[in-house]
């Protein structure tokens, strides 16, 4: 991790800091002025003591505060020894509507099922989660079929539905092995590899005949195709074991050609990693970020492994991290910068920040969305969050967030959720 610093803070710098932020008019243009500016661009990287113009919800301007004149007309707000980051982005997201208002268990394969139906915007989950850093999530069905439907891609706060959407679909959700071989019969793992393929092939058939002019009937149940066609969108594949990993590269990627991305990849699915990266297919790795020294998965020789490690160190350069978040149980959206965190207690190295991209930039491209969030660029959404310090750092807190250059957490009017 970057080293982490404690700041020691005159309160009444940092409370009129906060204060000035409050009070100030969401449409007026904003010079924020930071310690330190983690970009997770390419180029730039990170940047001290340095200015960010927005302007119009947008990244306007970022670089090094001597080499940029604030325009007249600008608010100004000065971070003192805070530093800032891009909003952390989530592509494994339950808590953003109602889980139990989605049932994919009825066929095998439901491309047709739509995660948007279930949206609760600004629900208290996703304010805990807005106070963790985090400004963008995938919500997706469960895993319990094959396919459970169609994921959407959301803002964690703003106004209602049309606010917060980013796409829809923001995903088709496949999922292979564990949970769907639950269903029903016990389906095996050959029947549900014939029964995907046939779905993808009979999904694209039709996608192919609407793009080329025909005179084709709407399928509802195919109406994510088109767009995974185009590649507007992404399969999100909840897979983890090799075997399965493996499946998704070559039948998904490979054989059928569609943008796909590992999801989950725990347990041996590091294994795959080589052919992962050979084809393009990026890793979004979570929540169990260590392989237990146990059967039936690999011989670990008694140590616990890092998951994300077992991927960086077989070649694999788009590396990011999820919670699976899910309302009353298991691990909160507020934790992704703690499912890196812990990525990095266990051997994954982050010395050139790629544990920070992949909360933020990695997840962005992996989405389709490098061109409007993860990372602070001019011309990107205005998704920002202040922190006293390396965001992967549990002893770090988060202070303020910004959302298309809205503030929509601060520790002074709003207390601290997170």
């Amino acid at each position: 991790m970057i080293q982490h610093k404690t700041f020691l803070f005159a309160a009444g710098l940092l409370l009129s800091a906060l204060a000035g932020a409050s009070g100030r008019s969401d449409s007026a243009p904003l010079a924020i002025h930071a310690r330190k500016v983690l970009t997770c661009a390419p180029e730039a990287g990170v940047i001290d003591n340095a200015i960010v113009l927005v302007k119009d919800g947008k990244i306007e301007r970022v670089g090094a505060a001597r080499g940029i004149d604030v325009p007249e007309g600008y608010e100004h707000l000065d971070l003192a020894d805070l530093w800032l980051a891009p909003g952390l982005i989530d592509l494994h997201n339950h808590t953003a509507g109602g889980i139990r208002d989605l049932n994919d268990m009825v066929y095998l394969t439901n491309p047709g099922l739509r995660a948007s139906a279930s949206i609760t915007p600004n629900n208290e989950l996703q304010q805990r989660a807005v106070a963790g850093g985090v400004t963008t999530v995938l919500l997706i069905p469960g895993s319990g079929t094959n396919m459970g439907g169609q994921g959407i891609l959301l803002k964690t706060a703003g106004g209602g539905f049309e606010d917060l959407r980013v796409r829809d679909p923001g995903s088709l959700k496949l999922a292979q092995a564990g949970n769907p071989e639950r269903w029903l019969i016990g389906p095996g793992r050959s029947f549900m590899n014939y029964n995907t393929r046939n779905t993808f092939q009979r999904g694209l058939a039709y996608a192919r005949r609407r793009a080329a002019g025909e005179k084709v009937e709407r399928d509802i149940q195919f109406d994510v195709f088109p767009d995974l066609l185009s590649k507007k969108t992404q399969v999100s594949t909840h897979t983890q074991i090799y075997q399965v990993v493996l499946t998704t590269i070559t039948m998904v990627r490979r054989e059928l050609g569609l943008d796909v991305f590992i999801d989950h990849g725990t347990f041996d699915g590091y294994l795959a990693s080589p052919e992962a990266e050979k084809s393009g297919v990026p890793a979004i790795l979570g929540p169990r970020q260590v392989q237990a020294p146990r059967p039936p998965f690999i011989d670990t020789d008694g140590r616990i492994n890092g998951v994300a490690a077992g991927y960086q160190e077989r070649g694999h350069t788009r590396i990011g991290f999820n919670t699976d978040a899910v309302g009353g149980f298991g691990i909160g959206q507020e934790e992704l910068s703690l499912q890196a965190a812990v990525g990095c207690r266990y051997g994954f190295d982050n010395s050139r920040m790629d544990a920070v991209r992949g909360v933020t930039s990695v997840p962005a491209t992996t989405a389709g969305l490098g061109e409007t969030v993860g990372t602070i660029e001019a011309g990107k959404d205005a998704d920002l969050i202040v922190v006293t310090g390396d965001p992967l750092d549990p002893r770090t807190s988060v202070e303020m967030v910004m959302i298309r250059g809205r503030l929509v957490y601060d520790t002074r009017k709003d207390a601290r959720r997170w």
